[in-house]
């Protein structure tokens, strides 16, 4: 499946690279940072709440924001509800959605304790009530995915608990199973798991006959592991999440390396730069400054790491970013570092002997 675009239902990505929904971190500003730089298949919005969606709250809404740049797009449900549920599928098929997912791998407390995320991996029954509820009240243009773990613990996951679930919800109308290769009880710790990956590509590619694909997720972090993932697994495509976030090129290095066997040059720092005004201000632009500053200090650190290098360190570009008033300082303190200031250059030399 290498160098093969992702097929879900009756609609054909670009590529077999997605980037995952991630709590936090997958606002349209971020879906469309990565796609300018190509490689991008699919991009998910950020965990969204049905809840939220129907009674239209304003952080719901922000989250589920979308636009012709950011297609096609997949919106991932969460909950335990079957009938909510589906509401919320409804509600993201007439607001954009090219694929709604179901999320059953978030491990965040907030998630699980209300039944849902990796906790559905605990009652598979009603993990597959909710995927017939939805796929019911989907139209038929837009496929029905899931995400999910190994299962809650070691123990379940040696159970084949997620090759088990994958199959009932093939069964149930999901047109694409994802597998993050972790239990809920390692959250992001540990490795991933890849010939547990591996064992729910087999059971579903038995199951379907190669009709269904499954894509793999977990310590993607560089275009050779997702050839790797590949490989490994014989997951028809790869999902990144945490290993984009200072490298949104990631997803057009993978593809570049599938398709032409090389990875393009990585970008400059000053092109970096540009990259991060560019998603400052379309932060500022989707939501408002005060979301922008604050996303922008949490994220600066990831932004800038590609940045150094042994002769260079940018720190001060991250220093000064985290500690301006508003926005106008960051756009100064990005136009200082383009012409030349904010970075520590090294004033050592090694000479050999005579």
């Amino acid at each position: 499946m290498i160098g093969v675009p992702l097929q879900i239902g009756d609609i054909t990505l670009a590529s077999n690279m997605m980037l995952a929904p991630m709590a936090g971190y997958c606002d349209l500003a971020w879906r469309i940072t990565c796609r300018r730089y190509g490689g991008v298949g699919l991009a998910c919005t950020d965990l969204l709440s049905p809840h939220g969606l129907l009674r239209g709250t304003q952080q719901s809404l922000d989250l589920a924001r979308t636009d012709d740049e950011d297609q096609p797009v997949g919106m991932q449900l969460y909950g335990s509800d079957p009938a909510i549920m589906a509401e919320g599928a409804i509600w993201a098929a007439d607001h954009g959605a090219t694929i709604v997912d179901i999320n059953m791998g978030c491990p965040v407390d907030k998630v699980v304790k209300k039944d849902g995320g990796s906790k559905l991996m605990c009652d598979l029954p009603r993990a597959v009530e909710i995927a017939k509820a939805v796929r019911k009240a989907l139209p038929d243009s837009i496929p029905l995915t899931a995400k999910m773990r190994l299962g809650w613990d070691d123990r379940a996951a040696a159970d084949g608990c997620a090759a088990r679930l994958a199959v009932e919800l093939v069964d149930a109308g999901c047109a694409a199973i994802t597998v993050h290769g972790r239990t809920t009880e390692m959250r992001f710790k540990g490795e991933c798991r890849l010939d547990a990956i591996a064992e729910v590509v087999e059971a579903v590619r038995t199951h379907t006959g190669n009709r269904i694909p499954v894509i793999g997720n977990g310590d993607v972090t560089s275009a050779e592991d997702a050839i790797e993932m590949i490989r490994r697994t014989g997951c028809a495509g790869v999902m990144i999440g945490r290993g984009s976030l200072g490298r949104p090129w990631i997803f057009r290095d993978c593809w570049a390396l599938q398709t032409t066997g090389q990875i393009p040059p990585q970008p400059e720092p000053n092109e970096i730069a540009e990259m991060i005004r560019s998603f400052f201000e379309m932060m500022i632009r989707y939501r408002n400054e005060r979301y922008a500053m604050h996303k922008l200090r949490t994220r600066i650190s990831w932004l800038i790491k590609p940045m150094n290098t042994r002769a260079v360190s940018c720190r001060p570009l991250r220093d000064a970013i985290i500690h301006v008033k508003d926005a106008g300082q960051v756009f100064g303190a990005l136009d200082e570092f383009r012409a030349g200031g904010l970075r520590l250059v090294s004033t050592s030399t090694s000479s050999a002997a005579p």
